[in-house]
């Protein structure tokens, strides 16, 4: 088969070159005197992430708090935890709030969009980023970076992190599923978002009025719900994205990445039809049939697991009534 290379659309390439950035391209004092009164909550979802959520925290608090006054707010977010997460990232200088204390009134959600979307609604800043708990490497460069285009430039409203993603000893490879499930469709349907190196980023900051005027997905589809959403809603030049260089996290099986990919696909299934881009005639199913090394009653080595990956959203933010908007969230710490 002959090989060819990808060819972008014009308004891509465009994109590309007017919308990408690198962490460097700012300084922490040049951002410090961008702020201008503009205040930013670093919100951090973590599950089971002892291990690495006390030095994010420490790194955010130590040079963007105290050595500079760049971040307002550092909030953990502990999403159902069996660790010490919660105690470990209150001990660093965050404030911690368990994922089901937000809204309590309403029944509370497994998935990591649940997190962000409880994160947004329990901070104030005008700028909310989002960083993993699970990084290894984490440098405060990804807060900066993040935040360059939004402080120094008005008509962006969401940016996405980009970077190096080893696997184990490779130096490539990461990211599996963004190369075998949401590159592929994302060309397929949205090829406008083909610039984007990273779509499902797990760091990227966006405008406070812009996070709550759309939905999330409480799973995994949520970072490419975001960007299909905002790209119809606000076009494409609303968006940036920054290389923030390396990143090394903890990496989950291909089993478990499965999962993440069908959740990635009926998320963006849903989107088809609500934006009229496709419209079919029988739903996609919800149920995945999976296989796991053991011994099933007639004998076979290996036992079905199935798993529901139904896709529930939260509302936009903006769009609930005021009396159920948290009031004092992080008074009820995890």
């Amino acid at each position: 088969m002959r090989n060819t290379h990808l060819q972008v659309t014009p308004a891509v390439g465009t994109w590309l070159a007017r919308r990408s950035s690198k962490a460097e391209d700012w300084t922490t004092e040049e951002l410090v005197a961008a702020k201008r009164g503009t205040t930013v909550s670093v919100v951090i979802p973590a599950r089971n992430e002892e291990a690495t959520v006390g030095a994010i925290v420490a790194a955010i608090r130590e040079e963007l708090q105290e050595h500079h006054a760049l971040v307002d707010e550092i909030l953990v977010v502990d999403s159902h935890s069996t660790d010490a997460t919660a105690e470990v990232a209150a001990a660093a200088g965050a404030d911690v709030v368990a994922q089901d204390a937000v809204f309590p009134a309403l029944e509370g959600l497994a998935g990591k969009g649940e997190a962000l979307w409880k994160g947004v609604a329990a901070t104030t800043g005008d700028l909310v980023v989002f960083v993993d708990g699970d990084l290894h490497d984490f440098t405060t460069s990804y807060v900066t970076g993040l935040l360059g285009p939004l402080l120094t430039d008005p008509s962006v409203a969401y940016v996405k992190g980009f970077y190096h993603r080893p696997l184990g000893d490779q130096a490539d490879g990461g990211g599996r599923v963004t190369e075998l499930v949401a590159r592929p469709l994302l060309n397929m349907f949205w090829p406008e978002l083909s610039g984007f190196v990273q779509p499902l980023a797990g760091e990227y900051a966006g405008r406070r009025e812009v996070l709550e005027s759309i939905p999330f997905v409480v799973n995994y589809g949520v970072e490419i719900g975001h960007l299909i959403d905002l790209t119809e809603l606000r076009g494409l030049d609303a968006l940036a994205q920054v290389d923030l260089g390396h990143r090394v996290h903890r990496h989950q099986s291909t089993q478990a990445l499965g999962r993440m990919a069908g959740q990635i696909m009926l998320t963006l299934f849903d989107r088809l039809e609500r934006y009229d881009r496709l419209v079919t005639a029988v739903p996609p199913a919800t149920l995945l049939a999976q296989f796991q090394r053991g011994t099933s009653a007639d004998g076979v080595e290996r036992e079905l697991v199935l798993t529901d990956l139904t896709s529930p959203q939260r509302p936009p933010l903006d769009s609930l009534p005021a009396s159920i908007r948290p009031e004092n969230a992080l008074q009820e710490t995890a």
